[in-house]
C-alpha cells in the first residue's frame, strides 16, 4: 500500500469534522502518528475541547459557510475531509427525529456545498452498519440489502445517497466507511469514550460495573444462539488505522468504482452476543459481572457482523486488536479519568492533569495525497 510520502515532500492536512469526539479524536491521533496534520472542526455539542489540545482546532458548525471558507483560506493544503460530525444515539433519534435530520442530513448538505466551493472533493464519511437488514446467518457485506430501522440510521443512509449522487455527477469522490461497533480507547490514552451516559453495550457495562449494579441486557428473545443481540466489535484504534489506510490509497479505492463512490465495511468479522461480551468483560476484570434481563430499547436491532474481504482487498487493512484489548483499554481510560477528576469523567490528559505521550515530530516525513490536484496544479 503506498504511503503519502511516496508522492512528494509537500505537507498535507486533513479536515476532521467532529474531531473532538471519541472517534474523530482517535482518528486525529492516528493521522498525527502517520505524519499527517489534522485540522479539527467541532461544535463541542458532544466533543471535548481537551481532545483538541495541541492540535489545530476551530469551534463551530459544519454548516457555517464563512467558517469553512476561513478554514480553507488558512489551510490551503487540506486535501480531504473525514466527516465524523453528527448525532449518534439511536433511542434519542427515535424521540427527536427532526433534530437528527436537521443536524445530520441538512447540515451535511450545507457542508458539502461549502467543501465544493473551496475545491475540496475528497470525502471519507463515517457511516454505520446499522443500515443493514438482518440476514439469516447474521453476516453481511457491502452488497447486502439495507433496511435502516431508526432515524439515526436513516440519516446515515440519506448522506450516503447524497454522496453517491454527487460523485456520480462528477462533483466529488467519496468513500463511506460503515462502522460496526467501536470499543476501547487510544492505547496511548490520548482519548477515549467521553459520554457521561454511554448508549452502547460496553460503555453501559462499565458504568454498571463501577456502580456495583447488574448490567441490563436489553432484549433476551432475539434469534441468536443465546437470545441476546449480536454485534461486531472493533477496537477504536483499529478503526482509526482503517481511516489512515483509506486516505493513503484514496484515489486507488475510488478508481475501482465508475462513479467515484465506494462503500467499505469496517468490523472485526466476528459476531459476539451481549452475553458473550459479558463473559469477556468478566474474564478481563476477574469478577463475574451480574446481569438482569430488560426489554428492548426503542430502535434496538438484532445486529450482524461483516464479511471482511473488501476492507482487506481495497485498504490492505485487517484488525489487530481483540475484544479483550478493547475492554482493557476502555477500563484503563475510565480509571485514569476517575483518578484525575473524582465524580466526573474528563479527559485524563488535560493540562491540569498530566502531559499525554505524543508522536515525535520526526516520526514521518512530510506527506502528500497521491493524485492531489494541489500538487498537480
Amino acid at each position: 500500500m503506498p504511503r503519502y510520502g511516496d508522492y512528494g515532500e509537500t505537507s498535507v492536512k486533513v479536515l476532521i469534522t467532529g474531531g473532538a469526539g471519541f472517534i474523530g479524536s482517535t482518528i486525529a491521533s492516528a493521522l498525527l502518528d502517520e505524519g499527517i496534520t489534522p485540522v479539527i472542526l467541532d461544535n463541542l455539542t458532544a466533543g471535548r475541547k481537551e481532545f483538541t489540545v495541541g492540535r489545530i482546532f476551530y469551534q463551530g458548525d459544519i454548516s457555517d459557510g464563512a467558517l469553512l471558507d476561513r478554514i480553507f483560506a488558512e489551510h490551503r493544503d487540506i486535501e480531504a475531509v473525514v466527516h465524523c460530525a453528527g448525532l449518534i444515539v439511536v433511542p434519542e433519534s427515535v424521540r427527536e427525529p427532526l433534530r437528527y435530520y436537521r443536524e445530520n442530513v441538512a447540515k451535511s448538505i450545507d457542508m458539502i456545498g461549502h467543501l465544493l466551493r473551496n475545491d475540496c472533493r475528497r470525502i471519507l464519511f463515517s457511516s454505520t452498519a446499522a443500515l443493514y437488514r438482518a440476514s439469516a446467518d447474521l453476516t453481511v457485506d457491502e452488497q447486502s440489502p439495507t433496511q435502516p430501522l431508526s432515524p439515526y440510521a436513516r440519516t446515515k443512509a440519506f448522506i450516503e445517497d447524497i454522496l453517491a449522487d454527487s460523485a456520480a455527477a462528477g462533483h466529488l469522490r467519496a468513500i463511506s466507511l460503515r462502522y460496526f461497533n467501536p470499543i476501547g480507547a487510544d492505547p496511548l490514552m490520548r482519548s477515549g469514550l467521553q459520554a457521561k451516559n454511554p448508549s452502547h453495550a460496553l460503555g453501559r457495562m462499565i458504568k454498571a460495573y463501577e456502580a456495583g449494579e447488574p448490567f441490563p441486557v436489553t432484549g433476551v428473545d432475539w434469534p441468536t444462539r443465546d437470545g441476546s443481540a449480536i454485534r461486531d466489535y472493533l477496537h477504536i484504534w483499529d478503526l482509526a488505522q482503517a481511516h489512515v489506510a483509506a486516505l493513503l490509497c484514496f484515489e486507488e479505492v475510488v478508481a475501482t468504482s465508475p462513479s467515484g463512490y465506494v462503500v467499505i465495511n469496517l468490523g472485526g468479522g466476528t459476531g459476539t452476543t451481549v452475553f458473550e461480551l459479558l463473559a469477556d468483560f468478566s474474564a478481563v476484570t476477574g469478577e463475574r459481572m451480574p446481569y438482569v434481563a430488560a426489554p428492548r430499547r426503542p430502535g434496538d436491532v438484532l445486529g450482524a457482523y461483516t464479511r471482511t474481504e473488501r476492507s482487506a482487498q481495497l485498504l490492505g487493512w485487517v484488525p489487530r486488536l481483540t475484544i479483550e484489548d478493547g475492554i482493557r483499554h476502555a477500563l484503563e481510560w475510565r480509571r485514569r479519568a476517575a483518578a484525575d477528576s473524582p465524580g466526573r469523567i474528563v479527559h485524563p490528559g488535560s493540562v491540569a492533569a498530566h502531559q499525554l505521550p505524543v508522536a515525535p515530530k520526526d516520526v514521518a516525513a512530510p506527506v502528500s495525497l497521491p493524485g492531489s490536484s494541489r500538487l498537480s496544479g
